[in-house]
């Protein structure tokens, strides 16, 4: 009885001191949920954009935490075209340099890709309403070949990407000149033809005319398709704290 007695006092005491050995690396593998991982700091990034407010970064000893709401800038990989694009396409972006934090904290390194899908897109449709591209930020690789998961999307009102009022602009006044050339042209053939002298008349008549034309049809048309040249650059928010592992 004393045998099996001291036996069994010694399993327990073995299987108290073996416990700790496999639980401590479980702690240190999963820095997420680790009772180690220390705040070292609070830093900031440049503001890149006007409005924004938020700019805090989270420093610990297992990674760099980017904060809600923080913004930064990244380049089109390539061109892109809404006339082309379709739901569920995946669109590449890079950064145009090392994003560093105020305080001189490496964030993210020079040459690192950011994946986006399309997961909607608004065609053009009449009386000027511009294409509309939703796009959300699903990954990074960095230029060591690590992916992580990220949570981002175009930094705009309504979180797509369209053309912008410049461009809209643009678009009515091309045709209303155009039209209004076209007018002043067949104002003019129509002035001389009868009498040479009513020639002013008939271009100041065209024009009127040709000018009223090609700003209804302008602002009857359809919108602008979203257009973007390989690097150039869009603004991107996150919405929840990104997580930026070293």
């Amino acid at each position: 009885m004393k045998k099996i007695l001291s036996t069994f006092l010694t399993f327990c005491l073995l299987a108290i001191n073996t416990i700790p050995a496999f639980a401590a690396p479980c702690r240190t593998s999963c820095p997420t949920c680790c009772p180690c991982e220390e705040v070292l700091c609070k830093e900031h990034l440049d503001i890149v954009k006007k409005g924004c407010c938020n700019n805090a970064v989270t420093i610990t000893n297992y990674r760099k935490i980017i904060c809600a709401n923080d913004v930064i800038a990244v380049l089109f990989e390539c061109k892109f075209s809404s006339k082309c694009a379709h739901a569920g396409d995946v669109v590449n972006f890079v950064l145009p340099q090392a994003l560093y934090t105020q305080e001189g904290t490496l964030i993210l390194p020079k040459c690192t890709k950011l994946v986006a899908e399309v997961t909607s897109i608004q065609q053009p449709k009449w009386f000027n309403k511009n294409a509309r591209v939703r796009l959300m930020f699903k990954c990074i690789i960095l230029p060591d070949g690590r992916v992580m998961q990220i949570c981002a999307k175009p930094c705009t009102e309504d979180g797509m990407l369209k053309e912008g009022p410049w461009m809209t602009a643009g678009k009515i006044v091309l045709s209303t000149v155009t039209f209004g050339i076209i007018g002043a042209g067949a104002g003019a053939g129509f002035g001389f033809i009868p009498n040479p002298a009513k020639v002013g008349a008939g271009i100041g008549a065209g024009i009127a005319i040709g000018v009223g034309v090609g700003l209804l049809s302008a602002l009857v048309n359809k919108g602008l398709a979203y257009k973007a040249k390989a690097c150039e650059q869009i603004f991107i928010i996150f919405p929840c704290d990104t997580s930026i592992y070293n």
